[in-house]
């Protein structure tokens, strides 16, 4: 990946906030006006022009095989997992449906996406113009679906569990158009500023010199942080994709909304910015479609009452299904589209992170499960279960419209609009979480003084009104385990 900072800027680089920054970025773009350019296969190949309509056309199929392969392998996989006692059990604090509800969700999630993905080849075998998913992609989620499947058996250790996905990163990671670029265009504004400032001419963080003198070991920067970005996407975006996964259909219809909003955003930026768009336009393309044909294939049988789970099989695929198209938005170097999806991912984000914060607070292990969730908080309110899923479903919505403006203005009052909108909902997170410490250790302190004073009663106590009948003595009890109003 040697030069690979050189390569975006002639190719269309950008700095964070995604102002071309080459010459190549100018000649790019008076070359597809309205068009799409950059949907073919990347290769080397000249890319195929298209318009929108048929790129629709075209991809379409991934779709549709996507949906029907999981709405119709979903109640196979159901029967076999309640066969082998592969299900959720109730417990009545997190888990309150009825009854048993199989797992194995991930198992036709993953068939869904293999399919849609395998049709996509069939279409490239016909005309060798349209895209593929590199193969690296593919045994990626291949990795991170079977981690989750293991966990979902047999309850391995979670650290196995992250050890897979880190290994999941590391295959991403050997394309360098994954997570490279994004760290190419993060960096460069540095190695702009040393060859200016400094005055660095021979600067490049792609090949820095560590040994002085006539010795050289030379270190690439832009690949190393590539591959840590990489890393900490595809750990935070599994693991907070599986903590939203929380109420019957919400993570399947909020990955169905986030497909939806990336599939948008990838063709507004190849028809409007194709100087932006790059060679695996058409692999984003697929993967939003295929993403979207399982979700919506899923959803019914997921949603309130759900018959099957996704289990951590199918959390985690969707997870890492997004952050991949994330990490392909930065394709250029142009890391305001990464942040753009960063941002229609941002539920989940904001989920975690409230969670995070929470459990620090209360001194809690991080990873430790409670049920103060933004999901849960909600389905205690007179919204339930069904309106609890609305409601964060219409936030999902509001994160990709936002998105969708930072992408078309480019403007820095898009970021200032995010941190506005996650500092209010962290805040009235973090305050509704105390408000129920509160009350339940108010009401657990009054059941213990009651239970201390029921076992050693004071035998010189005066007989009062308040005691004197049973029916009082009752009375003094319940008020006892009332708990006090939190300030």
């Amino acid at each position: 990946m040697g030069g690979a900072l050189e390569q975006v800027v002639h190719e269309g680089g950008g700095t964070l906030d995604g102002a071309p920054t080459g010459s190549g970025a100018a000649d790019l773009l008076g070359d597809a006006g309205g068009l799409l350019n950059g949907l073919g296969a990347g290769d080397g190949r000249e890319s195929t022009i298209l318009t929108i309509n048929s790129v629709v056309n075209d991809y379409l199929i991934v779709l549709m095989v996507s949906f029907l392969v999981t709405l119709l392998v979903t109640p196979i996989v159901r029967r076999l997992a309640l066969q082998a006692g592969i299900v959720d059990m109730p417990d009545q604090v997190r888990k309150a449906h009825r009854e048993p509800v199989a797992y194995l969700g991930g198992v036709a999630v993953f068939a869904g996406l293999i399919a849609g993905i395998i049709t996509s080849y069939l279409a490239a075998w016909r005309d060798p113009a349209l895209a593929t998913v590199p193969m690296n992609i593919i045994i990626a989620m291949a990795i991170i679906m079977f981690s989750g499947l293991l966990d979902d058996i047999f309850h391995w250790d979670p650290n196995l569990k992250i050890g897979m996905q880190f290994a999941a990163a590391a295959v991403l990671a050997l394309d360098e158009q994954i997570g490279g670029r994004v760290a190419a265009g993060l960096l460069h504004p540095i190695e702009v500023f040393a060859r200016s400032n400094l005055h660095w001419s021979d600067f490049n963080l792609a090949a820095v010199d560590v040994l002085p003198g006539a010795m050289t070991f030379e270190i690439n920067i832009v690949y190393w942080t590539g591959a840590v970005i990489i890393g900490l996407f595809v750990l935070g975006g599994c693991n907070a994709a599986n903590l939203l996964d929380g109420l019957d259909g919400l993570l399947t219809g909020s990955i169905a909304i986030m497909a939806a909003s990336l599939l948008i955003i990838t063709l507004v930026v190849a028809a409007l910015f194709p100087h932006m768009a790059g060679d695996l336009t058409g692999t984003r393309v697929i993967l939003c479609f295929a993403l979207l044909g399982v979700a919506l294939g899923f959803l019914p049988h997921n949603f309130r009452p759900a018959s099957i789970f996704l289990g951590d099989a199918g959390s985690l695929l969707l997870g890492f299904t997004v952050i991949v198209i994330i990490l392909l938005l930065g394709e250029t170097g142009y890391t305001h589209l990464v942040f753009a999806g960063l941002i229609v991912f941002g539920l989940p984000i904001l989920d975690t992170t409230l969670a995070i914060i929470r459990r620090r607070l209360h001194r809690m292990p991080i990873w430790s499960a409670d049920d103060n969730h933004l999901h849960h908080m909600l389905k205690r309110t007179r919204l339930g279960t069904v309106g609890a899923v609305f409601m964060l479903y219409g936030v999902s919505v509001v994160f990709s419209g936002v998105a969708l403006l930072l992408v078309l203005l480019r403007a820095r009052v898009v970021y200032a609009l995010v941190v506005i909108l996650a500092g209010f909902i962290v805040v009235i997170g973090v305050k509704a979480a105390r408000r129920r410490q509160q009350t339940s250790g108010a009401g657990a302190t009054a059941a213990r003084h009651l239970r201390t004073v029921r076992a050693h009663p004071p035998h010189s106590a005066p007989r009062t009104a308040a005691t004197a009948t049973p029916a009082a003595a009752r009375a003094a009890s319940a008020a006892d385990l009332t708990p006090s109003k939190p300030n």
